[in-house]
């Protein structure tokens, strides 16, 4: 097959994933990973992972299916940053869906979901590590599928919601505020990206949260 993988911004940490798994397969098919719609080389399927841009009708016209990864239980959870929102909620698990990219944001049929459990003690790096391992097992179940999956409709029963795009003033802590009462906002926070932060006595202060082994450290 001819595959491309679309993912805008080179210092995301999923390409970590991504490099190994184009090593992987690249003795069994043709893939590209690019950084811009411009650069767009056509063929079976495309895959939207962390995408900035808008992939309009004319780019996805280049392939058979455009699809799009996003971590939520669709048509829940629309928009950016679903699982970062939901986690900082105080959710326990989180639904990753596969779906067909559309002009309308995250409307598109599914072609399938995976629930993925996150631990109450999971960091940053864990939760990215459970999510994008089942983001891979999704594009290769894709690839395997493509000929044979029948792709359905989001639930038009289920009102949709829509998350904003996260900005780095969403990572303040209040010092006011317990650790406890902040946990889960302060375990998200990568601490290269979107590193969590408090203002105190006219300075502001980087929290770097890690977990430490007490046979050890």
């Amino acid at each position: 097959m001819k595959i491309t993988l679309l993912c805008s911004n080179e210092l995301h940490p999923v390409n970590t994933w991504l490099y190994k798994w184009v090593d992987q397969r690249k003795s069994q098919h043709e893939i590209a990973l690019i950084r811009r719609k411009k650069d767009l080389p056509g063929g079976d399927v495309l895959f939207l992972i962390s995408c900035g841009e808008i992939i309009k009708a004319q780019d996805r016209a280049a392939y058979k299916s455009t699809l799009v990864l996003h971590a939520s239980d669709l048509p829940k959870g629309r928009g950016w940053n679903p699982h970062i929102w939901a986690i900082i909620a105080g959710a326990d698990h989180i639904t990753l869906s596969l779906l067909e990219a559309e002009d309308r944001v995250d409307s598109g049929r599914i072609w399938r979901k995976k629930n993925i459990c996150i631990p109450k003690d999971a960091l940053w790096d864990e939760i990215n590590a459970l999510l994008f391992d089942a983001e891979i097992e999704l594009i290769d179940w894709a690839i395997e599928s493509f000929s044979s999956v029948k792709p359905h409709d989001q639930d038009l029963a289920i009102e949709a919601d829509y998350y904003r795009l996260r900005k780095p003033e969403d990572s303040q802590i209040d010092p006011d505020q317990s650790i406890a009462a902040q946990f889960n906002l302060i375990r998200v926070c990568d601490p290269q990206r979107f590193p969590a932060f408090f203002e105190l006595h006219g300075h502001k202060y980087r929290i770097k949260l890690e977990k430490m082994d007490d046979a050890t450290d």
